[in-house]
């Protein structure tokens, strides 16, 4: 059962502590929550965050969109904010990784379509640039194609968090779900506990969907979209982590390639296991 905590501004917030590992454990509570948007928390809601031991804020959603809202309450707090952008960015030039490592920008193949305005979301009319039979799983694994440095410093992030970390997007389900699923499956939580957590989020689809119709940055893109289009199926984070298996040989061998070393699962397993 999802670890739901209820809040003023939050409906897709839980703690993923209690989920079951392959070892006969479980992942410890209080060390990564998941949630939606942090962008309109109530006073009592950063201090409930702030009493949960948040010290870390991982967030995964563009740099159009943390522009577009603006700076959230915790902001204005000791929390450490890690933006990691799960899609390629187009501001700031057409087609340029603005965070590639090493701290140059490279160019990517991609171009974003003429007919799509700059000011909107950068998920408009964009390919996947990985196929899949799954839609969802293609968009999933693209993440990792297109974002392979944010995906590492995500999950570097969690790791290296003083306190609890907080993993979230806009709805908390997709990006979140992805970057979730990765550290869960490296600290051995295991495979259907995984795709469960995904899954729950669908349980709070509709609370989801109301609270991003309520924004400007979210309204246009979303309100023509039946809520079904919206849901966590478990079929899409099983075909997602089987492609991985398939592909890579497990989920740590495809993050070896991109740079992720041993000692960083082994902080990561230290962080999420106690």
């Amino acid at each position: 059962m999802p670890r739901w905590i209820d809040m003023d501004q939050l409906v897709n917030l839980r703690d993923v502590g209690g989920i079951p590992t392959t070892d006969g454990g479980a992942i410890e509570p209080g060390r990564l929550l998941r949630s939606d948007n942090l962008q309109d928390l109530t006073p009592a809601d950063v201090e409930a965050l702030l009493d949960l031991g948040v010290t870390d804020v991982v967030d995964l959603r563009s740099d159009y969109e943390v522009e577009a809202e603006g700076p959230g309450p915790l902001s204005r707090t000791d929390v450490v904010h890690h933006q990691h952008s799960f899609f390629r960015e187009w501001r700031e030039g057409v087609g340029v990784d603005k965070q590639a490592e090493g701290g140059e920008a490279e160019e990517l193949a991609d171009e974003r379509p003429d007919a799509v305005p700059d000011e909107a979301l950068p998920w408009v009319d964009l390919e996947p640039s990985v196929e899949a039979e799954n839609k969802t799983t293609g968009v999933y694994l693209s993440y990792l194609a297109d974002r392979p440095d944010s995906v590492v410093g995500g999950l570097r992030a969690v790791a290296d968090a003083d306190g609890a970390a907080l993993v979230h997007c806009a709805a908390g389900k997709d990006r979140t779900g992805t970057l979730v699923a990765l550290a869960l499956t490296l600290a051995g939580a295991e495979r259907e506990a995984v795709v469960a957590d995904y899954a729950a989020s669908s349980e709070r689809a509709q609370q989801i969907l109301d609270r991003l119709l309520a924004s400007d940055t979210y309204n246009a893109n979303l309100r023509d979209r039946p809520l079904s289009s919206h849901l966590t199926h478990p079929e899409t984070m099983r075909a997602f982590l089987e492609h991985v298996d398939a592909a890579y040989g497990g989920v740590e061998p495809m993050l070896n390639r991109i740079g992720w070393t041993e000692d960083d699962t082994a902080r990561l397993r230290a962080k999420l296991r106690g």
